[in-house]
Protein backbone atom coordinates (compact mmCIF):
# COMPACT_ATOMS: atom_id res chain seq x y z
CA UNK A 1 0.00 0.00 0.00
CA UNK A 2 2.64 2.78 0.85
CA UNK A 3 4.47 1.66 -2.25
CA UNK A 4 1.49 2.23 -4.52
CA UNK A 5 0.89 5.85 -2.38
CA UNK A 6 4.51 6.86 -3.70
CA UNK A 7 4.49 5.84 -6.47
CA UNK A 8 0.89 7.82 -7.31
CA UNK A 9 2.41 10.97 -5.55
CA UNK A 10 5.21 11.00 -8.02
CA UNK A 11 3.12 10.58 -10.87
CA UNK A 12 1.33 13.67 -9.41
CA UNK A 13 4.59 15.44 -9.78
CA UNK A 14 5.47 14.25 -12.62
CA UNK A 15 2.55 15.32 -13.94
CA UNK A 16 2.92 19.08 -12.62
CA UNK A 17 6.10 19.12 -14.63
CA UNK A 18 8.76 17.52 -12.07
CA UNK A 19 11.73 15.30 -13.00
CA UNK A 20 11.89 11.83 -12.08
CA UNK A 21 14.16 12.06 -9.43
CA UNK A 22 12.90 15.17 -8.22
CA UNK A 23 9.42 13.61 -7.71
CA UNK A 24 10.61 10.55 -6.45
CA UNK A 25 12.86 12.47 -3.87
CA UNK A 26 9.26 14.78 -2.95
CA UNK A 27 6.88 11.77 -2.70
CA UNK A 28 9.20 9.92 -0.91
CA UNK A 29 9.70 12.25 1.69
CA UNK A 30 5.94 13.09 1.82
CA UNK A 31 5.21 9.33 3.10
CA UNK A 32 8.53 8.51 5.23
CA UNK A 33 6.81 9.49 8.55
CA UNK A 34 3.61 7.60 7.86
CA UNK A 35 5.44 4.34 6.86
CA UNK A 36 7.77 4.61 9.77
CA UNK A 37 5.02 5.53 12.05
CA UNK A 38 2.78 2.47 10.98
CA UNK A 39 5.79 0.15 10.64
CA UNK A 40 6.95 0.89 14.24
CA UNK A 41 3.81 0.80 15.61
CA UNK A 42 2.85 -2.79 14.44
CA UNK A 43 6.70 -3.81 15.32
CA UNK A 44 6.24 -2.65 18.94
CA UNK A 45 2.43 -3.97 18.82
CA UNK A 46 4.34 -7.61 18.06
CA UNK A 47 7.26 -7.81 20.66
CA UNK A 48 4.82 -9.01 23.93
CA UNK A 49 4.61 -11.75 21.23
CA UNK A 50 8.62 -12.31 20.97
CA UNK A 51 9.17 -11.94 24.71
CA UNK A 52 6.32 -14.12 25.56
CA UNK A 53 6.68 -16.46 28.81
CA UNK A 54 4.62 -19.88 29.76
CA UNK A 55 2.67 -22.56 27.45
CA UNK A 56 3.39 -21.85 24.24
CA UNK A 57 6.25 -19.39 24.26
CA UNK A 58 8.33 -20.89 21.71
CA UNK A 59 5.27 -20.55 19.02
CA UNK A 60 4.17 -17.39 20.11
CA UNK A 61 8.13 -16.10 20.26
CA UNK A 62 8.55 -17.20 16.44
CA UNK A 63 5.24 -15.89 15.20
CA UNK A 64 6.61 -12.55 16.66
CA UNK A 65 9.86 -12.42 15.23
CA UNK A 66 8.41 -12.83 11.69
CA UNK A 67 6.45 -10.24 12.24
CA UNK A 68 9.05 -7.92 13.24
CA UNK A 69 11.28 -8.62 10.93
CA UNK A 70 8.66 -9.08 8.31
CA UNK A 71 7.78 -5.40 8.84
CA UNK A 72 11.39 -4.54 9.06
CA UNK A 73 12.06 -5.95 5.60
CA UNK A 74 9.01 -4.52 3.97
CA UNK A 75 9.01 -0.83 5.11
CA UNK A 76 13.08 -1.12 3.50
CA UNK A 77 11.55 -2.20 0.32
CA UNK A 78 9.10 0.43 0.40
CA UNK A 79 11.35 2.78 1.29
CA UNK A 80 14.40 1.74 -1.09
CA UNK A 81 13.43 -0.48 -3.65
CA UNK A 82 10.29 0.81 -4.77
CA UNK A 83 11.74 4.29 -5.22
CA UNK A 84 15.01 3.39 -7.13
CA UNK A 85 12.88 0.66 -9.08
CA UNK A 86 10.44 3.46 -10.31
CA UNK A 87 13.50 5.84 -11.11
CA UNK A 88 14.45 2.63 -13.55
CA UNK A 89 11.19 2.32 -15.47
CA UNK A 90 9.78 5.37 -15.61
CA UNK A 91 12.19 6.70 -17.79
CA UNK A 92 10.95 4.86 -20.25
CA UNK A 93 7.52 6.36 -19.92
CA UNK A 94 6.12 9.85 -20.33
CA UNK A 95 4.35 11.78 -17.80
CA UNK A 96 1.36 9.82 -17.16
CA UNK A 97 -1.54 12.44 -17.75
CA UNK A 98 0.40 12.53 -21.29
CA UNK A 99 -0.83 9.36 -22.11
CA UNK A 100 -4.26 10.49 -21.11
CA UNK A 101 -3.66 14.00 -23.21
CA UNK A 102 -2.89 11.82 -26.46
CA UNK A 103 -5.37 9.44 -25.66
CA UNK A 104 -8.47 12.21 -25.60
CA UNK A 105 -6.85 14.12 -28.81
CA UNK A 106 -7.04 11.01 -30.90
CA UNK A 107 -10.54 10.03 -29.59
CA UNK A 108 -11.34 14.41 -30.63
CA UNK A 109 -10.27 14.01 -34.11
CA UNK A 110 -12.36 12.93 -36.53
CA UNK A 111 -11.80 9.65 -38.54
CA UNK A 112 -12.84 8.54 -42.12
CA UNK A 113 -15.39 6.00 -42.21
CA UNK A 114 -14.25 2.80 -43.70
Amino acid sequence: KNGILIVEFANQLRDEGKSIAEAIRIASARRLRAILMTSIATAAGAVPLMIASGAGAGARSAIGVVIVFGVMLATLITLFLIPILYSRLAKWTGSPQAVSRELDAAMASPQPAE
